[in-house]
């Protein structure tokens, strides 16, 4: 069910559900409802933190979040939480160690995408094929180019540590979010790595079989978002340390509402109980 908040949203937050339109299309979840937000651009709102914590994976309450929504035994404990979920090379399946083997299976044992973004300037980054484009709409990307694809997590990390001796891997969010970095040939960018790490991606094929590493001829994926007004200086809301946000919604880029009085990462507070009103 779809809310424009005639009354007052309460839950927990999740992060921002995304739909490729131009502009992006967003939605927040808040407990049980969605909140159409591109609907209240340009009008204020209202966050309340409620001082609760529910565990994304077993609603427990927590008094801190551990991984963007987590309570510290899970954090320990799911595979979700691993160190390899943010290293995908370091992948410590096959030493038979992985926290949950069967999840391991449904979601690093499939295929995963390989490629090149421009969010804050040219990046390189990786996802399974499944969480195109949301990965991209995400991480704010304004465009994106699918370059390779492999059977598993732990090859697309060994791609990306490759890539990454000349490019960067992350993205500037402060830069994401303040708007107007120029266009990037990304085919081109494409053709440069792709020849630059051409003995070591042989050496992977070599390692793991030449139709490991498949190359993909795709189109590049132009991305807008709902943004009306982007700051010129950014400032950050911190539910820990202010428990009411509210301003004007100017715009909403990556996981990121863009207030008159500041930005807010929503996927952070992950887990955390809030009021929304407008």
């Amino acid at each position: 069910m779809v809310d424009t908040v005639d009354t007052p949203a309460v839950g927990g937050l999740r992060k921002m559900y995304t739909r490729l339109e131009q502009p992006v299309h967003y939605q927040l979840p808040i407990g049980d409802e969605q909140v159409d937000l591109n609907a209240l651009i340009g009008k204020p709102i209202r966050l309340v933190y409620q001082q609760e914590i529910n565990c994304l994976h077993c609603g427990r309450k927590t008094k801190k979040s551990f991984s963007q929504g987590y309570c510290y035994p899970c954090f320990t404990k799911l595979p979700q939480c691993d160190s390899c979920i943010v290293k995908p090379e370091k992948c410590h399946y096959h030493e038979g160690t992985c926290r949950d083997p069967a999840w391991g299976e449904r979601h690093c044992f499939q295929p995963h995408v390989v490629y090149l973004a421009n969010s804050s300037g040219l990046k390189v980054g990786i996802t399974r094929g499944e969480q195109i484009p949301t990965r991209w709409m995400d991480q704010g990307a304004i465009q994106a180019l699918p370059i390779l694809e492999v059977d598993n997590r732990l090859h697309s990390g060994l791609i990306e540590q490759i890539i990454a001796a000349h490019v960067s891997d992350k993205t500037n969010w402060r830069t994401m979010l303040k708007g107007g970095n120029p266009g990037i040939d990304l085919k081109a960018e494409r053709d440069r790595l792709l020849g630059l790490c051409a003995d070591e991606l042989n050496k992977l094929r070599e390692r793991f079989g030449e139709a490991a590493i498949r190359q993909l001829e795709a189109d590049v994926v132009e991305i807008e978002y709902p943004v009306d007004q982007y700051p010129g200086k950014i400032s950050t809301h911190n539910f820990d340390k202010e428990p009411e946000v509210s301003g004007v919604l100017l715009g909403i880029k990556g996981q990121y509402l863009i207030l008159d009085t500041g930005v807010i990462n929503i996927r952070k507070f992950s887990a955390y109980k809030v009021q929304l009103s407008v």
